[in-house]
């Protein structure tokens, strides 16, 4: 049997949303919707993967207080979970704050999730994996880089692939772009934003830092938000798609939803615009609702129940 499967390395995390209709102001109350949900940008990606179809599978480190809630998230979603159970801290928690155009703004405890180590891997993950995706938090952490460089190292012995989502600029120029190009150079692939593709190329513009990236990558794509997507190939733009007309509820996740469509649709053999389409596609999806998870036919304003350990 030919291997199709998606290994994601990445976070899973508690989302506190609030979608307030006036500025945050210091010091007094701001009326906002509060909802709780499943979330983290790995566990993202691998339940929006699964929900498309892929045979996806997510390695995380998650907390003594929501372990259970989150693994039950994740196989609701066709997530096949891998996860530790740390004994000592919570599982990673992010509080969203969402204005009336669905921008964002967090606050972030990475908990559990920031001390995912190489003790959490084992090659033998890679059975039946096509493709090894990383998100970029994980290697924005000492334990977390030492997973990667072991992860990194088995995928290529085992002639897996590897693609990178760079997560976050700050963190990201926090660590430093060419070292995280260097740590990173085994992948094939890499999904940045604009922001960050213009911080890692150094190059003005989405098509220069998409041309670059793929010289150093072999591919890359660039998410545009709600102008699409662009694709590069070895030097040079092979592909270029629109976004697409919606509602935008709130931006939580669409960037994770996006790669998980490109990379379901290209385990299943699309092209570069087929992939650009299908990761916009969901990206669109995601945005006209609350939180960076599919629903599972549940009510979108619906509070999540959370059971701790």
């Amino acid at each position: 049997m030919t291997d199709h499967g998606l290994l994601v390395v990445g976070d899973a995390v508690t989302d506190v949303v609030a979608l307030h209709g006036s500025p945050v102001l210091a010091g007094t109350d701001t009326a906002a919707d509060i909802v709780l949900r499943p979330g983290g940008s790995g566990a993202n990606t691998a339940a929006w993967a699964a929900h498309l179809g892929a045979d996806a599978r997510l390695l995380a480190r998650l907390g003594y207080d929501s372990s259970d809630w989150h693994v039950a998230e994740l196989v609701k979603a066709g997530v096949r979970p891998q996860v530790t159970v740390d004994p000592d801290h919570p599982t990673a928690v992010v509080i969203a704050m969402v204005d009336p155009s669905g921008e964002r703004s967090m606050l972030t405890n990475r908990g559990a999730g920031g001390l995912i180590s190489e003790r959490d891997w084992d090659p033998a993950l890679l059975e039946g994996v096509a493709r090894l995706h990383l998100s970029g938090y994980v290697l924005f952490a000492p334990p977390g880089l030492g997973l990667v460089r072991a992860a990194l190292a088995d995928a290529a012995a085992a002639g897996v692939t590897v693609s990178v989502d760079p997560a976050s600029t700050k963190p990201l120029r926090d660590f430093g772009a060419e070292r995280f190009m260097a740590e990173t150079a085994a992948a094939d692939l890499v999904i940045p934003n604009l922001d960050e593709a213009l911080l890692l190329s150094g190059a003005p513009t989405a098509e220069r830092a998409a041309e670059a990236l793929s010289e150093k990558y072999g591919t890359a794509v660039v998410k545009l938000g709600a102008d699409g997507a662009l694709a590069a190939v070895n030097g040079t733009i092979t592909a270029r798609v629109p976004g697409l007309p919606g509602e935008v509820v709130d931006t939580t996740g669409a960037g994770d939803a996006f790669a998980a469509g490109f990379l379901a649709a290209t385990l299943r053999g699309c092209g570069e615009r087929a992939a650009l389409e299908e990761g916009c596609r969901a990206g669109a999806a995601c945005v006209a609702q609350v939180g960076g998870r599919p629903r599972y036919g549940l009510d979108l304003n619906r509070l999540y129940p959370i059971h701790t350990d």
